[in-house]
């Protein structure tokens, strides 16, 4: 494991834990739990949350996909932004997945590839509107979120990974939070993806490894309306235009929104912080943009 990645396993988790402490599960939510969606009882485990109010109702979906990096995170330390989701009214389903260096790419795909492959095969169990799916990620999962709408939209990148899409499965929407929709080197010898790209990708980073994970190069008309969210300190707020420009060019819907100013100095991912009223704010518009595509 690369320096980088054991400093962002340490900062991050201490942060997390920061901005968590004393959140419990709300009184208005049915949570379930440590559901195995593939076989490896460590990794492959994923929650579904619901607003208590709409027992029985048919929800739509959100698939929440974490950040950290391609290195960090899990579900328990998304579980009470997920959970503040599906207060909105939506079935909010929250994984692990198998990350690097201990797994390269494209694991955390096919990780992916499952959880909807599972929302699909057991939606009528947990209530789950199989029409109206939609998907939400942050940094690292903006970008598998990206790249994986792009599979469901792109045959001819679909071909390129090893696994089956599920048959029948749309993405209503996409919301890509604080996101890269291009992956490239700077040359810095300090450049931290070239850095995480080496625990990440088989081969560190090769040139056409750059290409085939970098969702701009993936987008077709095809492609899911999108939410695009950055913020005036998000150290990746420069990606956004990026994606935007990808969208524009094949006349796909979607949605910029920059958060924060000179006096309100909003940083990356700080919609996962939900006693602060700006991600309240950040996360209600996203939901409303959700819920315009409802079928």
């Amino acid at each position: 494991m690369s320096l980088v990645s054991d400093n962002i396993r340490k900062m991050f988790g201490e942060g997390d834990a920061i901005r968590d402490a004393g959140l419990t599960t709300p009184e208005d939510i049915i949570r379930y739990d440590d559901i195995l969606y593939g076989t490896d009882l460590q990794w492959q485990v994923m929650d579904v949350y619901r607003p208590r109010k709409e027992e029985g109702k048919l929800l739509p979906v959100i698939v929440n996909v974490h950040g950290g990096g391609w290195v960090y995170g899990d579900k328990e330390r998304y579980q009470y932004y997920c959970m503040h989701l599906a207060q909105k009214g939506f079935a909010v389903v929250n994984f692990t997945y198998r990350l690097a260096p201990e797994f390269k790419f494209p694991s955390s795909m096919e990780d992916t590839n499952l959880v909807f492959a599972w929302v699909m095969e057991h939606a009528q169990e947990y209530g789950m509107d199989t029409e109206n799916i939609f998907a939400v990620g942050d940094s690292a999962g903006a970008h598998q979120v990206g790249l994986y709408a792009a599979m469901l939209t792109n045959p001819g990148y679909a071909a390129m990974y090893p696994f089956q899409l599920p048959k029948g499965l749309c993405l209503n929407a996409i919301v890509l939070n604080c996101g890269m929709g291009e992956v490239r080197f700077t040359g810095d010898s300090n450049d931290m993806t070239q850095s995480l790209m080496g625990d990440y990708l088989p081969n560190k980073g090769a040139e056409e490894e750059l290409r085939m994970i970098s969702m701009v190069n993936h987008v077709t008309e095809d492609y899911p309306p999108a939410y695009i969210m950055t913020a005036v300190d998000d150290f990746l707020r420069m990606q956004a235009p990026v994606m935007v420009g990808a969208l524009i060019e094949k006349g796909v819907p979607f949605v910029l929104k920059f958060y924060g100013d000179k006096e309100n100095k909003l940083g990356h991912v700080f919609h996962l912080d939900i006693r602060s009223k700006d991600a309240i704010i950040c996360n209600d518009e996203e939901c409303m943009f959700l819920r315009s595509y409802l079928r």
